[in-house]
Parts: structure tokens; sequence; C-alpha cells
């Protein structure tokens, strides 16, 4: 039996499983089965936590279709809230692996729980073989893709995973971005394909987003998603570098800051439950 807890990060959700004092074998095949929402725990994917030579943990991702991912904003803020509320740490300040770089996590304590965490997301990658992205740009602020009736613009940048951002005018709430999303995640721009995010901006402290993930279809938020869309809006002159997302699952807190060039994301943290499965 394999202990887990059902965790989100505005509507973000992961199974969660400590890979530390459990023996967790085939571990894309699993990530499938427990994200099936009708014959499995139903999330987003699987998140791992893992032991670290190089910080305090390891966090190893899984889309729902057992791919593995380098990052997950929503998921590691999560992670730091597994692993103090479970007891594998009493520090405030932690360091996770990931495979896009340590991110340094700092936790907001309330009653011995973790309630948000402020993520140091590190910098955003804008030099198109490393996001990557078939451009001649950089930093690319103007690829044009089309996709079926509708041509978009999109600002590319990585936080560790690719995302390319639009700004369109129609209210993203009313937006079909299951139709273009699934279309665009693959176009041949992206060679590792690309996280989609369509986005409204409503003012120069403020941006609405739908995204679209890789390897996961649309979710209810997206932190890496959220850092990327903040960065092309400061890119295109179109906000501050403090800016509030509003995505379907809630709000995080973005900041683009000038002195160290990084990318800080404040949200939230929520436990669901705690089980067990049966995986051999």
């Amino acid at each position: 039996m394999l202990k887990f807890t059902k965790m989100h990060g505005l509507g973000n959700d992961y199974v969660y499983m400590d890979a530390i004092n459990q023996n967790i074998e085939n571990r894309n095949e699993l990530a499938k089965f427990v994200s099936d929402r009708h014959f499995g725990i139903g999330s987003d994917g699987l998140i791992l936590i893992c032991p670290s030579e190089r910080a305090d943990f390891k966090m190893q991702m899984f889309n729902s279709d057992g791919t593995e991912a380098e990052m997950c904003g929503n998921g590691i803020r999560c992670v730091g809230k597994f692993v103090y509320d479970k007891g594998l740490t009493n520090k405030e300040t932690i360091k996770i692996e990931t495979l896009a770089g340590i991110k340094i996590l700092e936790l907001n304590i309330e009653n011995n729980k973790m309630k948000t965490a402020k993520v140091d997301m590190g910098e955003p990658i804008l030099e198109p073989s490393k996001i990557p992205v078939i451009s001649k740009e950089n930093p690319v602020k103007n690829l044009k893709l089309k996709v079926e009736d509708k041509e978009f613009n999109f600002t590319c940048v990585s936080m560790g995973n690719p995302h390319a951002v639009t700004f369109i005018k129609p209210d993203v709430k009313e937006f079909d971005i299951c139709k273009y999303g699934k279309e665009l995640e693959i176009n041949k721009a992206f060679p590792k394909k690309a996280n989609i995010e369509f986005i409204n901006v409503i003012d120069d402290k403020t941006l609405k987003m739908r995204v679209w993930e890789r390897g996961a279809g649309e979710t209810l938020a997206c932190g890496t998603g959220a850092c990327a869309s903040a960065v092309a809006a400061v890119l295109n002159g179109y906000t501050s570098r403090k800016v509030k997302v509003h995505l379907l699952g809630g709000d995080l807190s973005i900041e683009w800051n000038e002195k160290d060039n990084h990318v800080y994301m404040t949200g939230p943290a929520t436990t669901v439950f705690d089980g067990e499965i049966d995986w051999k």
C-alpha cells in the first residue's frame, strides 16, 4: 500500500507521495493511474517528495499523461506544505531541487500549519534556444501562429518549462481555449511542446489568465504560467513588475524583481485528504 495526500494550489490539484520513506515503482504508470478522474484518485498529475543531495528535498513531477515535467509553481507550494505539515522539516525557509533548478520557499505558518508560500522561481529564460522555441527574435515577442480561423501573437518565456503567452481581447472566461490550446501546444515552433497562456490585461497591476498545460490540458491554475505571463506583460509594456494574476482557481501575486531579475510567486496551498492505494 502507498500512502498519498491529495492537495491543490488554486485548484491545480496533484497527488503527493513521500518517496523518502516508501518505495515507489513504475512512476510514470502510477501518475496516469492516480490522475484518472473516473478510475483513479483524480488529479492533474503526480508529485513525489524525494531525497536530495543538493537541497532539503527533491520534487519529481509527472503530468496526467505520465510524462515527467520540469517544474510546477502551484505544485511546489504544496510540496512546502506537505513537508512542513507532516513533520519532515521544521524549517520555515526550505530549498527544493527540481529539474528546473533549486527553488527557495519562504513558508507562512499559522497554527503550526503552512498557509501560504513565497517561492523564488529564479530568473526567466528568454533566449529562444533555451525555452525552447524556434524563432530568430531574442526575446521572442512577436511569434505569429495560426490555428484554423485565428492568428495569435506570442511572447515566449521559460520558467524552467516552456510557456507561450498570448494577449487577447475577447474575455478569456468565454474563450474556447480547448479548441486552440491543444493545437498550439504541439505546434512545430515548440520542440518540447509548450504551455499556452491566454491573457486579458485588466490594468497595469492586474492580469486575467487561462492556461492550457502541456500534457494535462486546461487546468484551474498554473504557477509557472502566471510567472511567465507577468514577465511577458512587462516585456510588452502592459504592466508594472508587481501584478496580481486572476486564474480560474484563485489569485497569485507575482513580482519580477528588477534588482536580482528573479520572479517571486506568492500563493496558498491546500490539503484535501489523505489515503492509501494498492500499487505494485
